[in-house]
C-alpha cells in the first residue's frame, strides 16, 4: 500500500513536470513586464511607447509599465535593458540612437548585436527638410544651388548632436555637396530659430513640420523616407529629386535581452504585429508622426546589421562627435 502511495506520488510529480515543460512559453508572462524607454517622458519614443505598452497589457494578460531611463543619448537606458533577465519580462524601445550611438561614441555599454534579441521593427519616422520663406528656392536643387553659389552663407537646424536630423542634414551635404553649416539646437528650441528666419533651414520631423508648412511660415522642400509621407503627400522624397537611394528615418524598434527564448519573442512580435493592423492604433501612429511598419525578428536584426556600419561611415566621413 505505501509503495503504492509512493508510486502515485511520483506519477502525479511527473505528469505535473511535463505539463509545465508543455507549457513552456504558454505560462509567459507570470508576473508584471517592464518596458524601458531610454528617454524622458513627453517625446515621440515615450508616447510610442506608451501605445505599445497599452496594445500588450491587453493582449498579455499582465500590466506593462513604462519605465523612463534617459541619459547619455540613450546609452543608460538601454544598458540596463542589456542586463534585463531573458524571460520576456524585460523589454527596451529603441530609437536610430541604438544604430549610431556605438560610431558616435568612444564607447557604449552595451554590444547592439551581441546582447539584444531583435523583435520587431515597429514603426518609422522621416524627417523634411524646410526652409524660411526669404530663401528663394522653389525646389531642392534650387536650394542646392544657392548654398554652392554663395559658400558659408547657409546654415541649417537640428534639434541636437547625433539626432537623426542631423545626420540628415550631413548626409544631405555629401550627397549633394550643398555648402550648409549644421547649427545644433536642443530639442525643440530649434523651431523658432527657423520661423525666425535666424538659421535658414532645417530637418525637423513631419508632425513638428507640418502647421508650419501649412500655415506658410516655412516651407517644404523634401522628405528623407524613400516614399512619400501620407502626412505631407505634396512633398517630393529626397529619392525623387535625384538623390538616389537616400534615406534617413527615425526608427523605432523593439528589443529584448539576449538570450530570450525564440518562442516568447515571437509570441510579443505576433502581438506587435496584430496591433499595428488595428486602425485605431494606425490613425495614433500617424498622429505622431510615425508610419507602422511590423516585421519579424530576424527581418529586423538584418536591418540593425545593415544600419550600425552605414552610420558608421557617415559619422567618420563626416567627423561627427558628441562629447
Amino acid at each position: 500500500m505505501i509503495m503504492f502511495r509512493i508510486a502515485a506520488l511520483l506519477l502525479t510529480a511527473l505528469c505535473s513536470l511535463a505539463a509545465s515543460a508543455q507549457q513552456g512559453p504558454g505560462a509567459y508572462p507570470s508576473r508584471t513586464i517592464r518596458l524601458i524607454v531610454p528617454w524622458p517622458p513627453g517625446g515621440s519614443t515615450d508616447a510610442l511607447a506608451r501605445i505599445v505598452a497599452a496594445r500588450l497589457t491587453s493582449a498579455m494578460g499582465q500590466q506593462v509599465i513604462v519605465d523612463n531611463r534617459p541619459g547619455a543619448g540613450g546609452n543608460i537606458g538601454t544598458a540596463i535593458a542589456a542586463k534585463g533577465t531573458p524571460d520576456g519580462h524585460v523589454m527596451v524601445l529603441v530609437s536610430s540612437a541604438f544604430v549610431v550611438n556605438p560610431s558616435l561614441y568612444s564607447k557604449v555599454p552595451y554590444d547592439p548585436i551581441r546582447d539584444f534579441q531583435p523583435v520587431s521593427y515597429i514603426a518609422s519616422a522621416p524627417s523634411v527638410l524646410l526652409i524660411h520663406p526669404s530663401v528663394k528656392a522653389p525646389t531642392l536643387k534650387d536650394f542646392v544651388a544657392l548654398t554652392k553659389a554663395s559658400p558659408g552663407t547657409y546654415n541649417c537646424a537640428s534639434p541636437g548632436a547625433g539626432t537623426a536630423q542631423h545626420l540628415a542634414t550631413e548626409l544631405f551635404k555629401l550627397a549633394a555637396g550643398a555648402d550648409i553649416t549644421h547649427v545644433p539646437y536642443t530639442g525643440a528650441t530649434m523651431m523658432p530659430a527657423v520661423i525666425g528666419g535666424h538659421v535658414q533651414a532645417g530637418f525637423i520631423s513631419v508632425p513638428a513640420a507640418q502647421p508650419h508648412v501649412a500655415s506658410g511660415a516655412l516651407r517644404a522642400l523634401a522628405i528623407t523616407s524613400l516614399k512619400r509621407s501620407p502626412a505631407m503627400p505634396d512633398v517630393p522624397t529626397f529619392d525623387e529629386s535625384g538623390y538616389k537611394r537616400f534615406e534617413v528615418d527615425h526608427m523605432q524598434g523593439l528589443l529584448v535581452p539576449a538570450g530570450t527564448p525564440r518562442a516568447i519573442v515571437d509570441r510579443i512580435n505576433a502581438e506587435i504585429v496584430k496591433g499595428l493592423d488595428d486602425p485605431e492604433i494606425k490613425k495614433r501612429l500617424y498622429f505622431l508622426g510615425f508610419e507602422p511598419v511590423g516585421n519579424k525578428p530576424d527581418e529586423f536584426a538584418q536591418q540593425i546589421r545593415a544600419q550600425i556600419p552605414k552610420w558608421e561611415k557617415l559619422v567618420k566621413q563626416a567627423g561627427i562627435k558628441v562629447e
